[in-house]
C-alpha cells in the first residue's frame, strides 16, 4: 500500500511505477485458464460445472485496473467514522432491528450472538443488502487468479467460487459480487461462504444474495466460529491519561478493566470503568491523535472478519447506537 499526502501528479507517478513493479503474468489467460480446469478437475469439480462457468469467458479489465488502483489514501478515524455512522444508516439498522426481530432474536439464540452486531455487519458491509455487487464473480476471480499480483490467493478463492456452483447454492449468471470477488449482502468471499454459510430458510440453498434469513444467520454463524461470546460487548470509548505510556497501547497488551482504571483511564464522560475483571486493550486511533478504545475479545472477532481497527470500532459502534433505539 502507499500512503499518498502529495500533489495529484506525484499521485499518477506512483500509481504507474507500483503498475510497473508488478509481476505479469508469463502465460495467456487461455493457457492459464487450461491449467487451471485441469486442477479444478483434479479436486473433484465436476465438468458440468466447469463447462457452465467458463463458458465465453475473459479477462476483464476494469477489474485489473481497480487492483491496480488500490492505493490506501489517508483518511483519520473521525472522517471515516462520520462516513460510515451515518444517520441514515443508523435509522435504517433500527427499523430492520425491529422489522426482523424475531427472526434476530432466534439467530442470536443459535449462534450466540447479539442480533445488534448482526444486523450491525449488515449495514457495513452491503448498506443491508443494496450494495451486493454487479461483478460476475467467476470471470473476476479468474482475472485477478491470471494477471499475477495475488494470483495464489485468488486461484484458490475461484476454486471455492467452483465449489458453491457444483453445490447448486446459486447459478453462474446470478453469482455476482464486487470486483475482488466478494459476494452477496455479507459481502463474504467464496472461501468464507464455504466456510460459514448456512441455509437458515430450509430451502436446500444457502443464499446470502436474497434470502434475508441466510444472510443473517451467515454472519452469526461467522462470529460465532470466530470465538463470538455473547456475554459481553465489544469495547467502549474512553478517556486515558496523555501521559500515559505507549508500551500500554496496542492490541498486544491486556489488562483487566481493573488495571486500567489504576492506571487513570475513563469513560468518555469521565465516569469510572466496569468493576468486572475482563481483559481489554487500549487501541488509541491515528498514534493518539484520535479518540481511544478498551476493547474486548470480541472486537479481535470483529478484526478476524476485517483487519481494520477503524472498521471493528465503528461496527461496534453502530451496534450501540442500535440498541439505543
Amino acid at each position: 500500500m502507499i500512503r499518498i499526502a502529495i500533489g495529484r501528479c506525484s499521485i499518477v507517478v506512483l500509481l504507474m511505477l507500483a503498475a510497473l513493479a508488478r509481476p505479469a503474468s508469463a502465460t495467456t489467460f487461455e493457457a492459464w485458464l487450461q491449467d487451471f480446469r485441469r486442477e479444478a478437475a483434479a479436486a473433484g469439480i465436476t465438468e458440468a460445472t466447469l463447462e457452465r462457468a467458463f463458458r465465453d469467458i475473459a479477462p476483464i479489465e476494469r477489474v485489473i485496473e481497480s487492483d491496480r488502483r488500490q492505493v490506501e489514501t489517508r483518511m483519520d478515524f473521525e472522517t471515516y467514522r462520520r462516513r460510515v455512522l451515518s444517520e441514515d444508516r443508523v435509522s435504517q439498522g433500527r427499523r430492520l432491528l425491529e422489522k426482523h426481530r424475531d427472526l434476530l432474536e432466534g439467530i442470536g439464540r443459535d449462534f450466540g450472538v447479539q442480533p445488534r452486531f448482526i444486523v450491525a455487519l449488515w449495514g457495513i458491509e452491503s448498506t443491508f443488502g443494496a450494495y451486493k455487487g454487479t461483478y460476475p464473480v467467476v470471470p473476476a476471480l479468474a482475472t485477478l487468479a491470471w494477471e499475477g499480483r495475488r494470483a495464489s490467493f485468488f486461484r484458490g478463492e475461484l476454486l471455492s467460487a467452483l465449489r458453491i456452483l457444483d453445490a447448486g447454492d446459486i447459478a453462474v449468471e446470478d453469482m455476482k459480487g464486487s470486483w475482488a470477488g466478494a459476494m452477496g449482502q455479507s459481502q463474504f468471499m467464496p472461501s468464507s461462504f464455504v466456510r460459514f454459510a448456512v441455509d437458515y430458510d430450509g430451502d436446500g440453498r444457502r443464499n446470502i444474495w436474497s434470502s434475508t434469513p441466510d444472510v443473517l444467520a451467515s454472519i452469526a454463524n461467522y462470529l460465532a466460529k470466530a470465538g463470538w461470546t455473547d456475554r459481553y460487548t465489544w469495547g467502549r470509548e474512553v478517556l486515558p491519561p496523555a501521559a500515559l505510556g505507549a508500551d500500554l497501547v496496542g492490541l498486544e497488551v491486556r489488562k483487566p478493566l481493573p488495571a486500567w482504571q489504576e492506571l487513570g483511564v475513563r469513560r468518555k464522560n469521565g465516569a469510572a470503568l466496569p468493576a468486572v475483571p475482563i481483559d481489554a486493550s487500549l487501541v488509541w486511533m491515528d498514534d493518539r491523535a484520535g479518540p481511544a478504545f478498551l476493547v474486548y475479545k470480541n472486537f479481535r472477532v470483529l478484526m478476524a472478519w476485517n483487519r481494520s481497527t477503524y472498521f471493528a470500532a465503528t461496527v461496534g459502534e453502530l451496534a450501540d447506537r442500535l440498541a439505543r433505539a
